[in-house]
């Protein structure tokens, strides 16, 4: 059983470990400006007019059934693989899990 300390040392460690590598990568990274780098990226022509464009409501509907899907997969292929030793207990509560993942596609 893992104590408050022992979490509170992990967290410690953790925050401690991050921040010295991004003191780190502060410290080795190049410092010096050029125009070259201050350049327009992706075609090397300066934008005219409006950059921002409107994406269809259509295109966030396949990435929310995507995750929706993904999930459902991630967390029934490992109740399939066990399915005969959950029982008609397992069986209920992968109904109750299929049951709300419907309910949030409809």
């Amino acid at each position: 059983m893992l104590d408050s300390a022992t979490i509170a040392i992990f967290a410690i460690v953790s925050v401690g470990f991050a921040v010295l590598l991004l003191a780190l990568a502060s410290l080795l990274r190049a410092k010096f400006r050029d125009d070259v780098k201050e350049t327009v990226y992706e075609c090397g022509m300066p934008t005219q007019g409006d950059t921002e464009i409107r994406t269809n409501m259509r295109f966030y509907t396949y990435a929310l059934l995507f995750v929706l899907f993904d999930v459902e997969t991630l967390y029934l292929y490992p109740w399939a693989v066990g399915a005969k030793d959950s029982g008609l207990q397992g069986l209920a509560v992968i109904g109750i899990f299929v049951g709300m993942l419907l309910l949030g596609l409809f």
